[in-house]
């Protein structure tokens, strides 16, 4: 079902396998997203799901998120659940809220292991000191 679109020719449809296939993630792990309310497909007659370029666009956010370290809940509240109509002045600010936190901690860390590094600079002065003493 790649790129179907619907009888009037006006939106494109995808299937759950598509969707996958193209993104490169499992179908389990679409419906993971939808059962976290992050996306809601249509569903056919035969109750089956269908994504549209919206979904598509939503899934690739996510992911992105992911990438990134962020939470399922930390992405749901920068995009917003499925349908929530969230305006994009809102899901850009606090996007921006959480990049910044983001690299809050990434400085922390960053100083973290210069400390560790220092540490560990000075332990191996000490042992290779005390070795050669040993000798």
């Amino acid at each position: 079902m790649t790129g179907t679109t619907d009888k009037t020719g006006t939106e494109e449809y995808f299937s759950i396998s598509d969707l996958a296939a193209q993104l490169e993630i499992s179908p389990s792990t679409i419906r993971f997203y939808e059962d976290k309310g992050l996306i809601s497909p249509k569903r056919t007659a035969g109750n089956q799901r269908v994504y549209t370029r919206k979904d598509r666009a939503r899934l690739k956010l996510i992911i992105r998120g992911k990438r990134f370290g962020a939470s399922l809940d930390e992405i749901a509240e920068m995009i917003g659940k499925a349908g929530s109509g969230m305006d994009e002045k809102k899901q850009i600010e606090i996007s921006l809220a959480h990049i910044e936190a983001k690299f809050d901690e990434i400085e922390d860390h960053r100083r973290e292991l210069s400390l560790l590094e220092q540490d560990l600079k000075n332990l191996k002065a000490l042992l290779k000191k005390r070795l050669k003493e040993l000798r």
